[in-house]
């Protein structure tokens, strides 16, 4: 299989229309085996996984926007122009993404626990610190948690379990990869640029997409209905596969039904009545990004400042260049800048070395120096750049017989602390 297409399985009449179903991050495209004897009734379906998940090949893929690419030259590979989609989680960001980029192609969007901004990127890269020291395991043991309600777990082991495995089995390198997709995913301020019929579907007790992520989906996306399941956590077609499959039938049908058009795909029996929606709520407006630098004005600092900040928020975290930014005033705001430009957009970003090698690098010389707390900051991004605790250890040791044994003890110090701290897995 190429790089760049993505494993997949077809369902249903060859000769109906196309309906793709998008999976979740760490499940396989058997979380919609519930829906598929009632959904190939009318249409052709068509599932993938993502990258390492089941079966599917290690290539990771460390963008939605990638992510997409592969899923349409999948669909061009099998001649499919024309198709309605189905995403949950990660599935979801895809539908959005085609929805935003090929809306030629796109009939009709269902998002099912979905987001438009998926919890923060300092949470997935910290997830993929996790991984990357104790693998998935922990991410495994506790996704029942996440994915179901108690009742449901409590009354269906075998699916608990099942779940759990789907992680187990999931490539650990390709896992970290899609948490980069989520880290850097972010459409709030282009839902209005979503031009078809859309289904936002949230479990009542989802708390890893919320319902307060549905109705923002809802408020943006012009043509949009919210489904509400009572009773249901994250994984909804899982856990509640018959209201599910319901309300896919029901927007489908109409979706299709309301926009004939040329190369469209037909129209499948008489129009369905459209599921109870919720109406959308009043529009929110995003909180403003915080202006760092106040005395050079953005559209002074040019390309070097924007690729500095976007840099320094990858390798640093959002919460620390947050923090850094609302500490900015008059008097330090040109030092700020500075750093940003100079430190970040001209000098990390220099094609000669990775991030890993510049994090030893820059570790290195901070033991040297006995700047602790540029240090502990400097072991996380280390983290994040992907050297293991163990590989920083070898870096400390390194530094005890070229810096000094007590410069290397504080090190330690430091650096053990911050791993402790950034690898521990959630409880």
């Amino acid at each position: 299989m190429s790089e760049k297409t993505l494993q997949h399985r077809i369902d249903g009449p060859d000769d109906a229309p196309v309906l793709v179903l998008g999976a979740s991050l760490g499940t396989t495209w058997h979380m919609w085996d519930r829906q598929i004897p009632e959904l190939t009734r009318q249409w052709r379906i068509i599932r993938f996984d993502l990258p390492g998940h089941g079966g599917s090949p290690a290539h990771a893929a460390t963008s939605v926007a990638e992510l997409a690419d592969r899923l349409v030259a999948t669909l061009d590979l099998l001649g499919v122009e024309r198709f309605g989609y189905a995403g949950c989680n990660i599935g979801g960001a895809i539908g959005t993404q085609l929805a935003l980029t090929r809306p030629h192609r796109v009939t009709s969007l269902a998002l099912v626990s979905s987001s438009p901004r998926y919890g923060t990127a300092d949470a997935w890269r910290q997830r993929g610190v996790v991984i990357r020291t104790n693998g998935l395991d922990p991410i495994a043991r506790t996704a029942p948690e996440h994915w179901f309600t108690p009742g449901f777990a409590g009354a269906q082991p075998a699916i608990v379990e099942w779940a759990v495995q789907m992680v187990r089995t999931t490539d650990p390198g390709c896992y970290i990869a899609a948490c980069e997709a989520l880290a850097a995913f972010d459409v709030r301020s282009s839902l209005g640029r979503v031009g078809v019929p859309t289904l936002v579907v949230v479990g009542s007790e989802d708390q890893v997409t919320p319902t307060t992520d549905a109705r923002t989906l809802v408020a943006g996306i012009p043509d949009a209905g919210l489904a509400l399941i009572p009773g249901t956590s994250h994984l909804a077609p899982v856990e509640q596969p018959a209201a599910v499959t319901e309300l896919l039938i029901r927007h489908f049908s109409t979706a299709w039904n309301d926009k004939p058009g040329p190369g469209g795909p037909a129209a499948i029996g008489a129009a369905a009545p459209k599921p109870q929606i919720a109406p959308p709520p009043m529009p929110t407006t995003a909180p403003a990004a915080i202006e760092s630098g106040l005395s050079r004005p953005a559209e002074v600092r040019g390309g070097t400042y924007e690729q500095g900040i976007k840099i320094r928020r990858e390798v640093l975290g959002n919460a620390h260049v947050d923090r850094v930014e609302a500490d900015t005033d008059d008097f330090n705001a040109d030092f700020h800048d500075f750093i940003t430009r100079y430190a970040w957009g001209e000098t990390w970003t220099r094609p000669g070395l990775d991030r890993r090698t510049r994090s030893i690098i820059t570790l290195t010389a901070l033991v040297a120096r006995g700047h602790h707390e540029e240090l502990a900051l400097h072991t996380r991004a280390a983290l994040r750049n992907g050297l293991t605790p163990t590989e920083i250890k070898e870096v400390l040791l390194h530094t005890a017989v070229y810096c000094g044994v007590p410069a290397a003890n504080s090190a330690f110090a430091v650096a053990r602390k911050v791993i402790q701290e950034e690898t521990t897995p959630e409880a």
